[in-house]
């Protein structure tokens, strides 16, 4: 994780795309447990550790900031004096750190995410995303996009990081080569489907409706090592695809998982109204700059519907994350 040549007095480590509440500081509180035990184990000075949270500038950094004294509970060692938190607002596709900074880098299930909407999408009629059938110059509008904000993200990181600095990221991928691939992203079909109840209840326009594209793109493996091997600023560390993460819930009762077999219909329920949840929560600030904050609460009705009747396939089609671990050469 840390430098492989010395082990610094002083160490920052930075978390992009924090988000904010109480996984922030576990996240981060992780991180720094692992450079406490790689400082123990070689019999080291314990280091002063600079950890900057990252979010955009919207992001309620006061809620997660409340927080830190629990912070220091989790952590291996006492911080007093040792462990400094603070936030940097601002987009990870723009530079955030001085020059040569920074020694460890995290970003997680964020950089599926692009700088804004990709040019060329005049053609996606009646879809949110890519969706089998769509023109050939939507997916390649959607992968330069990708391409073209990894690269200035890696880029900028460089910049930002020491040599022999690492990186650890994790975002939303797809297996299949194919991007129009029914695997590759249900979640969003199902918001287009929504939307377009919407059109034909009077409520939403159609015209809006082709007017609205999403800023996400999973790309395949192929296609992140391109970038990073294009950039060239980095090694490729480790790679890994990790299938199957499943959403698990509380229910009141027992911990439920959405490809449970054995669920009753009040905890079927209860999964699907949770994803359909966590994806408003996602989805929402977006669809409400422009289609109007009014309509939202029917269009996760209509959505949670849409849900439920696709669920017998969607909770057996795994997500797919990658994770990459990447050393500043």
């Amino acid at each position: 994780m840390i430098v492989k040549t010395d082990f610094p007095g002083c160490i920052k480590v930075a978390d992009l795309g924090c988000s904010s509440g109480e996984n922030t500081l576990l996240v981060m509180s992780e991180i720094v447990n692992t450079i406490i035990t790689s400082y123990q184990q070689k019999g080291k000075n314990l280091p002063e550790i600079n950890c900057c949270l990252n979010d955009l500038p919207d992001n309620d950094f006061n809620t997660t900031f409340k927080l830190v004294p629990a912070f220091h509970k989790l952590l291996k060692m006492d911080v007093k004096g040792k462990c400094f938190i603070s936030g940097v607002p601002g987009s990870f596709y723009s530079r955030l750190f001085p020059s040569k900074s920074l020694h460890f880098v995290h970003s997680s299930l964020c950089l599926h995410w692009l700088s804004k909407v990709p040019d060329g999408l005049e053609d996606n009629k009646k879809n949110v995303y890519l969706r089998s059938p769509c023109p050939p110059n939507v997916y390649k509008s959607y992968l330069t996009q990708f391409k073209n904000d990894f690269s200035l993200f890696l880029r900028l990181r460089a910049d930002e990081t020491v040599p022999n600095g690492r990186m650890a990221l994790t975002f939303v991928g797809r297996k299949s080569l194919d991007p129009l691939s029914k695997d590759c992203f249900q979640n969003w079909s199902s918001i287009s489907d929504s939307l377009l109840d919407l059109v034909s209840e009077g409520i939403v326009k159609e015209s809006d409706v082709d007017s609205f594209n999403l800023p996400f793109y999973n790309p395949d493996e192929s296609e992140v090592r391109e970038v990073i091997e294009s950039e060239g600023s980095f090694k490729i560390s480790n790679f890994e695809t990790i299938f199957g993460l499943l959403f698990s819930y509380k229910t009141g009762r027992t911990e439920v998982k959405d490809d449970d077999d054995n669920l009753d219909q009040s905890c079927r329920f209860e999964v699907i109204r949770k994803r359909a949840s966590i994806i408003r929560s996602i989805t929402e600030p977006m669809l409400g700059a422009h289609f109007g904050d009014a309509i939202m609460d029917r269009l996760f009705e209509r959505y949670t519907y849409h849900l439920a009747e696709r669920y017998d396939t969607l909770r057996n089609k795994p997500t797919v994350q990658f994770f990459v671990s990447l050393t500043r050469k």
